[in-house]
Order: structure tokens, then C-alpha cells, then sequence
């Protein structure tokens, strides 16, 4: 675009050749203008009218104000409902921990701790008035109540579990489960003839008659400490429980394991066999504490009675 000027000033006339570029800039200028002066003008009308007191601005900044509060509070009773139902669902999840506690202490013997006394008739009916929403504050103090009864809770299956697991403990540590699955009264614990002198003699344990290579396994969970050949036992293992209890497998054909080694509850450790005094095939089982000699019936009761209602179940 050419623009041609002419004056009586001017000797000769004058083009200014205008481009696209120069059209583009002082659009850029116009509009950074329009943009300066508007928010120049919202910001001394908004900023300052309340000075003013103009009562077209005032108004104007008391809408906006109150669509911002409306906002807030908006924002604020969502989250307010949320936590509500939120906590209502939390609640119905401790009243269900609540008897499954009950069920579980039952279980272990354990009382429940005490509820506090309620003072409030019983109540019912219809719900006839809307429930009012819930301030923060109400919300906040049913949550820390919530937190106290869910920390006592905690504490208290934490006590089940730790006697539950202790149960569980001491059952797999004691030797109730059956070594050999023979008849295990064929002799009995305590004085009787011994067989090669033909004179009174405490016979410490109790014998299982069975065939040559029937299995052999741990009555109860614990460590190997002996696994070798004695002269009167023959192929002899002993299991070391823990709390000075041992147990003795005696006259094996062939022994599993070694000194050291980790048994499982009725875990195959040996064979029957009639290895050193022995006069026949059997399994010659001990129970001692404390180096002393205990009447394994006491202990094997209690697998037999199992056995027997297991059998009475099929």
C-alpha cells in the first residue's frame, strides 16, 4: 500500500509504502492498548469502589463477592456430604469387626472389652423429620470417636491373635501327633519284665509294633539332635522341641536325618526296624523333660481321640 502526501511545506510530495508487517504491528499496538486500558479500568473501578461509592460498581462487587461465597460453601457441603457418607460406610464396617470379634473371642476364650452402659430408652419408628447436614465439628468428633473405638479394636484382636498364635505354637511343639500309625498300648509305660533278664524294669517309653520299613514320623515340630546308632536303642533319633522336651524314636532300620536338621510335624524321619536290644520289629517312642523319662500316653491321648472322630466323620 502506497500513501502519497502532499503539503505546501513539502518541496516535493511524499509516498510511505506501508506493508503487511506494518499492518500486523499496529494491530498489535491497538490491541495491547485496549488490554491495558481495560484492566486498568477494572482494576481502579473493583479495587476502589467501595471509595468511590458508586452504586452501579458497589453492586457489581457485592455480586461477585457473594457468587464467590456461594461457591465456597457449595464446595465445602460436598465434601462435608462425602465424609459423611464416608463415615457411615466406616461405621457399618466396625459394627461388622465388631461381631466378628465377638465370634473370634469365642473362639479363644478371651472377653470382649466392656461396652459403656447406654442411659437412652430403646427408640424406633419412622424417620418423619429430613436429618439435618452435619457441621464440620460434628463431623470431626464422630471420626475421632470412630478412631478410639477403631484403635481399641485393634489392640484387642491384636491380643487374639497373639494367644491364638501362641496356642497354635505350643500345640505344634508338643508331641501329640502319632509316630507310627500302629497300635501304640502293645507295652505300656512303666514297670514290667524286661524280656532278656526276666526282672523288674522301668521300661521309660512305649512300644508300636509294626512291619519292618513302616514310616517313622515327628510327633511334633522341632530340631534333630541326635541321629545315630546306640547300643541298647539302635538307630535312634532324638528331637529336640524346646522348653527341655525330647523325644525319643528308637530300634529304626534305617535313619532320615541329620543331627541339625529342621523337622516338620509328622515329617518322616526313619523306618521301624528291630535294631539293638530289641526282639522284634517296633518303634520304641520316649517323651522326657528335662532329661526325665514321661508317660508318652498323656501325650498321644489327645491324637487318637482325633483320629477316632475322624474315622467316626467318614
Amino acid at each position: 500500500m502506497h500513501i502519497i502526501l502532499v503539503s505546501d511545506r513539502l518541496a516535493t510530495a511524499r509516498t510511505i509504502t506501508i506493508t503487511a508487517r506494518h499492518l500486523v504491528l499496529a494491530a498489535f499496538i491497538l490491541l495491547l492498548t485496549v488490554l491495558a486500558v481495560s484492566t486498568l479500568f477494572s482494576y481502579v473501578t473493583v479495587r476502589h469502589a467501595a471509595e468511590v461509592r458508586l452504586p452501579f460498581l458497589q453492586s457489581l462487587l457485592v455480586s461477585v463477592r457473594e457468587q464467590e461465597t456461594q461457591k465456597t460453601q457449595d464446595f465445602l457441603r460436598e465434601n462435608l456430604n462425602a465424609m459423611a457418607v464416608r463415615l457411615g460406610q466406616m461405621q457399618a464396617q466396625l459394627m461388622r469387626l465388631d461381631t466378628l470379634g465377638e465370634r473370634v473371642a469365642q473362639l479363644s476364650g478371651i472377653k470382649p472389652p466392656e461396652a459403656k452402659p447406654v442411659s437412652q430408652a430403646g427408640q424406633g419408628g419412622p424417620l418423619l423429620v429430613p436429618a439435618r447436614p452435619q457441621s464440620a465439628e460434628e463431623l470431626q468428633r464422630q471420626i475421632d470417636q470412630l478412631s478410639q473405638r477403631l484403635e481399641t479394636k485393634s489392640d484387642y484382636l491384636g491380643l487374639i491373635e497373639s494367644e491364638l498364635m501362641d496356642e497354635r505354637v505350643k500345640k505344634n511343639q508338643l508331641p501329640t501327633a502319632l509316630p507310627v500309625e500302629a497300635q501304640w498300648n502293645a507295652s505300656g509305660y512303666g514297670w514290667r519284665i524286661d524280656p532278656f533278664t526276666g526282672e523288674q524294669a522301668l521300661h521309660e517309653g512305649i512300644d508300636f509294633i509294626a512291619e519292618t520299613g513302616t514310616p517313622i514320623v515327628a510327633a511334633a515340630a522341632g530340631i534333630v539332635v541326635t541321629a545315630e546308632f546306640h547300643p541298647a536303642y539302635g538307630n535312634m533319633v532324638e528331637i529336640d522341641h524346646g522348653n527341655d522336651l525330647i523325644t525319643r524314636y528308637a530300634h529304626a532300620s534305617k535313619l532320615l536325618v541329620k543331627p541339625g536338621a529342621l523337622v516338620k510335624r509328622s515329617q518322616k524321619i526313619a523306618e521301624v526296624g528291630s535294631t539293638g536290644r530289641s526282639t522284634g520289629p517296633h518303634l520304641h517312642f520316649e517323651v522326657r523333660y528335662k532329661g526325665a523319662s514321661q508317660n508318652p500316653n498323656r501325650f498321644l491321648q489327645n491324637a487318637q481321640q482325633q483320629k477316632v472322630a475322624l474315622s467316626k466323620r467318614r
